[in-house]
């Protein structure tokens, strides 16, 4: 999956998509769901947002076009995901002694179209507080979701993340963002 070249990163070439007040709220509310459950660390409720196929993908320079010609924060299949998620569980994980705490503030979520296989891609920006072992850490970007329908709800198939500051020296990027 990871070296999958046919799997689509692209939001170009976008079909445009009516968007009722009810969908931008119900949208809204989906990717605030995502962000609360991250924030409690509820890691399991969050996979389960997820398709099988699905990406996670931090970029590590601005405008990057692709995951596959250029090396990137974070590039994790569901594999990746959930291995991240039992060691981030995981009582013995040093590393998270204590837990990493955060808070995220979601806003400007917009639908930009679909894609050429229907995926409605979301915009939306971010900031996050991370507290580690007494010391806050403060990250800000964009994100952009390509959504599946499931439902009258949807399923994450790629989650890509422009950190501002994407292409700094980072300390361990342990949590998911």
């Amino acid at each position: 999956m990871l070296l999958d070249l046919d799997f689509d990163v692209s939001t170009d070439s976008l079909r445009p998509a009516e968007i009722s007040l009810d969908l931008q709220h119900r949208l809204q509310q989906f990717l605030y769901l995502e962000a609360r459950a991250l924030d409690e660390r509820r890691l399991a409720d969050w996979l389960a947002m997820w398709t099988d196929d699905g990406m996670y993908w931090i970029a590590q320079a601005h405008d990057q076009q692709s995951p596959y010609d250029h090396i990137s924060l974070a590039w994790e299949d569901k594999m990746l995901r959930e291995v991240r998620m039992k060691r981030l569980s995981n009582a013995r994980n040093w590393s998270q002694q204590p837990v990493t705490r955060t808070s995220r503030l979601v806003g400007n979520v917009s639908a930009a179209g679909f894609d050429r296989s229907d995926k409605l891609v979301v915009h939306s920006v971010f900031q996050m507080t991370e507290w580690r072992q007494g010391t806050p850490r403060q990250m800000a970007g964009s994100i952009t979701h390509k959504l599946v329908a499931h439902g009258d709800s949807w399923k994450i198939n790629m989650k890509r993340v422009d950190l501002v500051n994407c292409d700094a020296v980072h300390d361990s990027l342990q949590v998911f963002i």
